[in-house]
């Protein structure tokens, strides 16, 4: 017994030394690129996003509010706060809907990681959440034209982290608060792939998210609801995943669903949008979701 269980934990070593040096290098880079955005760029983009309310850009507004959604490195807890004081400063809430929603799914640092995953996986990740943003903002300005989709009541704009007067030493400051609160989760990520690796058969990943690549996507995107942890802890699996046969469609699906529906991000935007409201995003978040996992797999 003590045997089995000695070779057995030598395979799952094995797994998670392959894939930990296939995606250790992505989630450096990220943490170390994503927390000079952080120092040095963030407020410049809010200040372009604010910037936007001097200018007649109309519907066009949404393109570039989903945009500097994805280029903002805030988690959805510290874009609300700002979200709210561009409300109080005059912002349509199209735009904030597509600066909002853009930013619950990719930040740079996810985009980062998610280099390890493949040009194509990328490229599917980086459009399909943007014109998430776009279709959000749509959809709030057809149906919410002056009305209010959003209740910023108490939210105050948070205090910066980033204070240290030492620009290297703020540097290291946020990058150890970023290295603390992805490791947990990046090192999961690695071992539950380890674990799928070891006992799920490629074939049946094959068969489920490749061969059936409908019912790959609607199981994708079901599964991206409870399964999604950090960003960065989703990558080891989606590259095992896809390695063993997932399609790009289901892959986006759950790319999609996942952020949309992580329990943080869930609790934060409930805070804003009113039960009724919260339902509408659930619903769009799904469906755009499977949409998007259809037409990804019938032309890629």
């Amino acid at each position: 017994m003590a045997e089995v269980l000695s070779r057995e934990s030598i395979y799952l070593l094995y797994y998670f030394e392959v894939m930990l040096e296939q995606v250790a290098l992505y989630w450096i880079v990220g943490i170390v690129l994503g927390s000079v955005i952080s120092v040095f760029l963030k407020d410049r983009i809010h200040g372009l996003f604010s910037s936007m309310q001097g200018k007649k850009l109309g519907i066009f507004g949404v393109i570039p509010a989903s945009l500097l959604g994805i280029a903002s490195p805030l988690c959805m807890y510290g874009t609300i706060p700002i979200a709210a004081s561009f409300a109080k400063a005059g912002m349509r809430e199209d735009w904030l809907a597509a600066f909002m929603m853009s930013s619950i799914l990719l930040n740079p640092q996810l985009i980062l990681y998610s280099i390890a995953l493949g040009g194509k996986a990328l490229a599917v990740r980086l459009i399909s959440c943007v014109l998430c943003g776009i279709l959000a903002g749509l959809l709030v300005r057809l149906r919410y034209r002056g009305k209010n989709f959003f209740n910023f009541e108490g939210f105050e704009e948070p205090k910066s982290h980033d204070t240290d007067p030492r620009l290297p030493v703020r540097l290291l400051k946020n990058i150890g608060r970023n290295v603390k609160a992805t490791a947990g989760w990046f090192l999961f990520g690695i071992v539950l792939s380890a674990v799928f690796q070891r006992y799920v058969p490629p074939g049946a990943f094959a068969s489920l998210f490749g061969d059936q690549r409908r019912f790959g996507v609607l199981m994708a995107a079901t599964i991206g609801v409870p399964l999604y942890m950090c960003g960065g802890g989703t990558i080891p699996l989606l590259m095992g995943w896809l390695q063993d046969g997932m399609s790009l469609g289901s892959a986006a699906a759950f790319m999609i669903t996942g952020p949309a529906t992580k329990i943080t991000n869930l609790s934060a935007v409930k805070i804003v949008l009113g039960l009724k409201h919260f339902i509408y995003y659930l619903l769009f978040s799904v469906l755009f979701a499977v949409v998007t996992g259809f037409v990804v797999d019938l032309f890629l």
